[in-house]
């Protein structure tokens, strides 16, 4: 092989290298709770549902195995930004959440994702600023959900592995 060719297969194997890594970065940034659980998959899907009955939903597929909720609005307590701590005007945060059922064997796994979005996080006057930008998963309200959906498996008689 020409020296030439072996600069092409290996500036391809960094890119690909790259391309790897930062696809695993953004997938860890949005979070997932998993768990295994000694209960059929009926049951579990039945709870998941029931658990984010409160919450608008835009797709239930049993087949595949996906729970996903619309987006839900809430306020972003009041904090002060920028040098003379002025306060953000429209800070809003919105989420929403996707429960993922799986057959895995003797178990079934569920798998709960939150994405998050603030609203106008960027100080400035420009469009830029003004939009929804991605924040991290709040660890609490997927906490809060997985302890919903635990206490109605074990209502059910399930428990996790």
């Amino acid at each position: 092989m020409e020296r030439g060719g072996f600069f092409h297969v290996r500036a391809l194997g960094v890119a690909c290298s790259s391309v790897i890594l930062i696809c695993s970065a953004c997938a860890s940034l949005s979070g997932s709770h998993d768990q295994y659980l000694v209960c059929r998959y009926d049951t579990v899907w039945d709870a998941a549902l029931e658990t984010l009955k409160d919450r608008p939903l835009t797709r239930k597929d049993k087949e595949v195995g996906l729970i996903e909720t619309d987006w839900t609005e809430m306020e972003v307590g009041r904090r002060g930004f920028g040098a003379f701590d002025r306060e953000l005007f429209d800070s809003k945060e919105r989420a929403r959440m996707s429960f993922v059922v799986k057959r895995a064997d003797d178990v079934t796994k569920v798998s709960l994702v939150e994405n998050r979005q603030r609203w106008h996080l960027r100080g400035g006057v420009t469009q830029q600023a003004t939009k929804w930008w991605p924040v991290e998963p709040s660890e609490e309200a997927m906490a809060a959900v997985m302890n919903k959906l635990n206490a109605k498996l074990k209502e059910r008689g399930c428990s996790p592995t």
